[in-house]
């Protein structure tokens, strides 16, 4: 099984055609966020395809796209009810 790294993806699309095309991509391969920031477990062939994706639906004059890679030995920390994230065997991207 490949290697999967945290990542924080986060857009500002000023078109609402393109807002929505960037939204269902992303969520294609996030695991939680909300608004316009999203967590994503990405291998390296699912960030390649995640960056090729956005690349086609962005205009890179007007909008911007950042995926920023989380150092792996961080501490998580959880607020309220909240449970720590549990790594599993696989994850469901789809």
């Amino acid at each position: 099984m490949s290697q999967r790294q945290l990542y924080i993806a986060a857009y500002d699309i000023r078109d609402p055609k393109r807002l929505r095309k960037t939204l269902r991509v992303i969520r294609a391969y996030a695991s939680g966020g909300q608004k316009s920031v999203y967590e994503c477990f990405l291998s390296k062939t699912e960030k390649a395809a995640l960056l090729s994706e956005v690349s086609d639906v962005i205009d890179t004059e007007e909008d911007r796209f950042f995926l920023l890679r989380l150092d792996p030995r961080g501490r998580v920390y959880t607020l309220g009810k909240a449970l720590p994230p549990q790594d599993g065997a696989f994850y469901y991207v789809g």
